[in-house]
């Protein structure tokens, strides 16, 4: 019989929900449980993938081709399994469904309403993964805060769930802030409890506290939150600031909320969770050997969450390499011709990343035509990767306005051209190619010495490609294609023949990096940034 774990948010947003999630998931699959994390966003959007990620950060896409929320992403990264389309749902998709069932008549000329058809359909969806029949448990986490207007069809839905499911199979977590007033010199309790009380208006008593807070919660907020909230001293979990999100999974253990969690769902606490890996990866990315700066040149730097997985890919090649890895963050559009160099010079390694549109695309021809020129690691991401071949084709192919054909339809030599799948979609939501796909790797290259292998499997989020009319001209230059998609001869992977690294992907690498394998190809840029920082130290 699978158990539901429902984490809400109070007070305010941001507060962390998803890596209290992933976390615990952690610490009960280290028990030997097994476990998978949904989230539940209140927004009207079908998915996040026409957001901009300045509104939500980036897009997370799931090996099945679901562009979903990037909470997704810390799941995957701490509990090493694949997520999927069902494992994030949004207010959007669920009215889409039931709409839809409506126009076909499914309701028997019912009058369709929030409750019971949209809490219906809410909850089918909360018990989908479940009755897969593969997960002990299945942990839900509701976007949004508990008070917010659109999130109450979900919080009713987890009341009704409760109910059915019973006492035993299901508990609620509520993540809440117990903010420092430093002109009192104390931490207040009132807005947690002011956010149970509103959680409690809604039919739900929260199961345990968990309390984000700058400060350590002292034996009497314990108590008194307890008592003014209605849970166990015991259930009352502090979650303190920590140096790294890595640290959660260790803090939750040592205020035993995985032991108070299988307690309330009479499941055994025998197993003590193994850690030893977790705790291994610790050690090397808290006492790195050295240090490597790398710069990540993009359209969104102003919201690092824009590139969440990149990063994370970083601190994970960077543990790997027993190495800090420095991540400086430069806008595209602030880089041209004449400054790349002041801009550049003292990075050991520089990222193109991905993105849309024209904005920064100069900029980020500007950048990678000095790290080509001055032998320094490159490593481009989708768009940085099409930004690679239109820099060689103008400046080494001779090839004047080279261009995408998506910023320029005019371009004589459109050297990134329009999938020819994509020519006829006038949709913007889910699209793309999107998903995993296959990829061939020609032995011999470097991006074969990287992976160690010929046959590989990633993630892409694209609709332009490398236009193969183009192919011999830029291999007789010396750009090779390293990497084929084996069914359309689509150009997966680049690289330079006379460059100490210089490797780009048409697909996103990122999002299949995790605490157990960091990605080989943000391993072997660390790796090449360091050897480059040691070769400029002679």
């Amino acid at each position: 019989m699978t158990k539901y774990i429902f984490v809400t948010g109070g007070v305010t947003s941001s507060l962390g929900k998803g890596i209290i999630a992933a976390s615990l998931a952690k610490l009960l699959q280290a028990r030997g449980l097994k476990v998978t994390i949904q989230k539940f966003d209140p927004y009207i959007n079908i998915d996040p993938g026409t957001l901009n990620p300045y509104e939500h950060g980036e897009c997370y896409v799931t090996e099945d081709g679901a562009e979903t929320d990037l909470d997704l992403g810390h799941y995957e990264r701490f509990l090493n399994v694949p997520t999927s389309q069902a494992n994030n749902v949004t207010t959007g998709r669920i009215y889409k469904h039931v709409i839809e069932q409506e126009r076909a008549g499914a309701y028997l000329g019912k009058t369709v309403q929030v409750v019971p058809h949209i809490t219906d359909e809410i909850k089918r969806r909360m018990q989908l993964l479940g009755q897969t029949g593969e997960y002990d448990i299945v942990i839900t986490e509701l976007g949004g805060t508990v008070g917010d207007i659109e999130s109450l069809p979900f919080i009713e839905a987890v009341r009704q769930l409760r109910w059915e499911l019973g006492n035993n199979d299901s508990l609620v977590i509520h993540l809440t802030l117990i903010p420092y007033l430093a002109a009192a010199g104390e931490l207040k309790t009132k807005p947690t409890q002011h956010s149970v009380k509103t959680l409690l208006e809604y039919g739900i008593q929260p199961d345990i506290l968990v309390c984000r807070t700058e400060h350590k919660l002292t034996p009497e907020i314990r108590k008194k939150l307890a008592l003014f909230c209605n849970v166990n001293i015991n259930a009352v979990v502090e979650s303190i600031d920590a140096s790294t999100i890595y640290d959660v999974p260790l803090l939750m253990l040592k205020e035993q909320l995985d032991k108070t969690v299988l307690t309330k769902l009479k499941l055994s606490t025998k197993n003590e969770p193994n850690l030893d890996n977790w705790k291994l990866f610790l050690g090397r990315l808290k006492n790195p050997t050295t240090e490597v700066n790398i710069g990540l040149v993009g359209k969104y730097v102003e919201l690092p969450d824009a590139y969440k997985s990149i990063v994370e890919g970083f601190i994970h090649a960077g543990a790997s390499n027993e190495t800090k890895v420095k991540v400086h963050y430069i806008a595209a559009e602030s880089v041209n011709n004449t400054n790349a160099a002041d801009k550049l010079k003292d990075l050991d390694g520089v990222m193109v990343a991905p993105g849309f549109g024209e904005r920064g695309l100069e900029g980020k021809l500007a950048t990678i035509k000095y790290v080509r020129e001055n032998k320094i690691p490159f490593f481009g991401i989708c768009l940085g990767m099409q930004c690679a071949v239109i820099e060689f084709g103008r400046n080494v192919l001779g090839l004047e306005n080279a261009n995408s054909f998506e910023m320029d339809a005019n371009t004589p030599y459109p050297v990134i051209n329009l999938m020819e799948e994509q020519k006829t979609i006038k949709n913007m939501g889910g699209t793309m190619r999107l998903g995993a796909y296959d990829c061939e790797i020609k032995k011999g290259t470097k991006a074969y010495t990287i992976y160690g292998k010929s046959k590989i499997s990633e993630r892409h989020r694209h609709r332009y490609e490398f236009n193969n009319d183009y192919l011999a001209d830029y291999e007789k230059a010396g750009m090779v294609a390293s990497g084929f998609n084996p069914d359309t001869g689509l150009v997966e992977i680049i690289e330079l023949k006379d460059h100490p690294y210089f490797v780009a992907g048409q697909f996103h690498p990122e999002l299949k990096s995790t605490v157990a394998n960091p990605h080989p190809l943000f391993v072997s840029f660390v790796a090449a940034s360091l050897a480059n920082k040691k070769a400029k130290a002679k």
